[in-house]
């Protein structure tokens, strides 16, 4: 339990059964009533943000989320199997739990954010970048490869589609944003 006054920016809360972070918050006294408490929070599952006003001094209760070190080991019908990095442990993730599940490979790293007092996975994040190989694209047009605004479509060795720059070839490695799914730039 906590109150108002134990708000900062990244608490966890519980608020109409769900969990939410605090995002922003402010302490307003007004010259007449009550002081109270402006807050925007963000729903921890949706991310949808939501503005809420608290009285001043009121019970809140905390909730204790924790980010943990996964490997993603394969994918075993709809759900992604993952391995903690330092127990070993396995856990199955439904694939609407990964923000980008279209950019996941055998073996890469991704941070698990749990619900440390029920140890129930709230959301699995990707790398904010990821390197991938073009596995499908059409050739570029002689003439065209000097300008990178123009884009075409191409497949990377995970099945996802990205729209890259016209001089990029099939077997070279690019790099992927993942909370966006666009092309950041060419790795050798």
């Amino acid at each position: 339990m906590a109150t108002t006054a134990d708000f900062k920016n990244g608490l966890c809360i519980v608020f109409k059964d769900d969990l939410y972070t605090i995002v922003q918050f402010q302490h307003v006294k007004p010259g007449k009533g009550p002081a109270f408490v402006r807050t925007k929070l963000r729903n921890v599952k949706t991310g949808r943000i939501l503005e809420n006003t608290f009285t001043s001094g009121i019970k809140i209760d905390t909730a204790r989320i924790e980010r943990r070190p996964y490997q993603f080991l394969y994918k075993d019908g709809e759900d992604y199997v993952m391995m903690h990095t330092e127990t070993y442990d396995q856990v199955n993730i439904p694939m609407d739990l990964i923000n980008a599940p279209q950019f996941l490979k055998e073996g890469d790293a991704v941070e698990m954010v749990v619900h440390a007092d029920t140890e129930t996975p709230l959301y699995v994040e990707l790398l904010p970048s990821v390197v991938l190989e073009v596995t499908y694209t059409e050739p570029g047009l002689k003439g065209d490869t000097a300008s990178s605004t123009a884009l075409k479509p191409a497949e990377v060795e995970t099945g996802a589609k990205v729209m890259v720059p016209l001089f990029i070839e099939m077997g070279e490695k690019i790099r992927i944003n993942t909370a966006e799914g666009t092309y950041v730039e060419r790795v050798r």
